[in-house]
C-alpha cells in the first residue's frame, strides 16, 4: 500500500474518534501493530503535511504525539528514531530528532521518596496537633480534593505523582497550568505529567511548556510541531530555549506554507 494511503487511512480512523485519550490510545496500538517500515513512511508522510497546515493532518499528529509521550514507548520512538535518519524520512526525524534520554530513573524517583518529608515541610502541609509532615501518599490523597488553596500548595510539589493526580483535579484551571509549566526553576518530571496529560492540547499551556528551559529536549521537540507560526517564531527568538528546540522551530517555519492575504488570517 502507498505512504500516502496509509498516511490517509492513519489520519480518517484517528479523526473518527472524538476523544483525545481515545484518539492517542488508538495511535498506540497502531505504532505497535504496524511494522516499522510501513509505520515510518506512514507518519512520515503525516508529517510532512501536518507542516504544510493541512488540517486533518495537523489534528492527526496531535494523537501521534501523545501516543509518543505515552508511557513505555520510549523505546518504538527510539527505532522510528533510527529509520527516520538511515531513510532520510526529514519530516518524522524533525518531530523525533533528539535521543530520549531516562526521565524517571530509579535513582530519581528513590531520591523523590526520601525526600517526601522535606516537601511536606516546604509546603506547610502537616497532619494532626502534632504537626507531622505529610507522607507522599497522603499528598497524592489530598491532590484528588475539591480544595483550591490545597491544590496550589501541591502545585508546588516537586514529585511528579503528586502532580499526576493534581491534574485530574476538576478544580485545576488552564491558568493554574501555564503557570505551573512557566515556573522557573522547573523541574523535567513535573513537566513531563504535564506533556502527558490533558491540558497540553490547550495552546497557552503547550507553548510554555516549550519556552521552559527545564523542559526534556526530546519532548520540547516533539511538542514543537504542533505548534502555529507565530509560537514557532517565538520559540526561535528566545534566548533561554535550547539551541536545538530553536532550530527545529526555524526549520518549521521554512516549511509552512505563506500566509495568504491580510495579516491574522491564516495562522498555521
Amino acid at each position: 500500500m502507498d505512504r500516502s494511503v496509509q498516511a490517509d487511512a492513519l489520519v480518517r480512523a484517528t479523526l473518527s474518534l472524538s476523544d483525545a485519550s481515545l484518539r492517542a490510545q488508538y495511535v498506540v496500538s497502531v505504532l505497535r501493530a504496524w511494522p516499522l517500515e510501513t509505520l515510518g513512511h506512514a507518519l512520515d508522510a503525516l508529517c510532512r503535511r501536518a507542516e504544510q497546515a493541512d488540517t486533518g493532518s495537523r489534528e492527526a499528529l496531535v494523537a501521534v504525539v501523545d501516543a509518543f509521550n505515552a508511557e513505555g514507548m520510549g523505546s518504538l520512538v527510539q527505532r522510528l528514531r533510527e529509520q527516520a535518519v538511515g531513510e532520510s524520512l526529514l519530516a518524522l526525524e524533525r518531530l523525533i530528532r533528539t535521543p530520549v534520554r531516562g526521565l524517571h530513573s530509579g535513582d530519581a524517583t528513590a531520591e523523590l521518596a526520601r525526600s517526601s518529608e522535606d516537601d511536606s515541610r516546604a509546603l506547610g502541609l502537616a497532619r494532626g496537633e502534632s504537626g507531622r509532615p505529610l507522607t507522599l501518599g497522603e499528598r497524592k490523597s489530598l491532590a484528588r480534593r475539591p480544595d483550591r488553596e490545597t491544590i496550589q500548595r501541591l502545585l508546588a510539589d516537586p514529585h511528579p505523582d503528586v502532580i499526576q493526580r493534581c491534574l485530574r483535579n476538576p478544580r485545576l484551571t488552564e491558568d493554574d497550568l501555564v503557570a505551573l509549566a512557566a515556573k522557573r526553576p522547573g523541574r523535567g518530571e513535573v513537566l513531563f505529567e504535564i506533556a502527558r496529560s490533558r491540558w497540553i492540547h490547550r495552546p497557552r499551556v503547550r507553548l510554555a511548556v516549550v519556552l521552559n528551559p527545564a523542559t526534556p529536549l526530546e519532548l520540547a521537540v516533539r511538542i514543537a510541531g504542533l505548534l502555529l507560526r507565530p509560537e514557532l517564531a517565538m520559540v526561535a527568538r528566545s534566548p533561554q530555549v535550547a539551541a536545538v528546540v530553536r532550530a527545529v522551530c526555524l526549520e518549521h517555519l521554512a516549511r509552512r506554507p505563506p500566509v495568504e492575504g491580510r495579516a491574522g488570517s491564516g495562522l498555521h
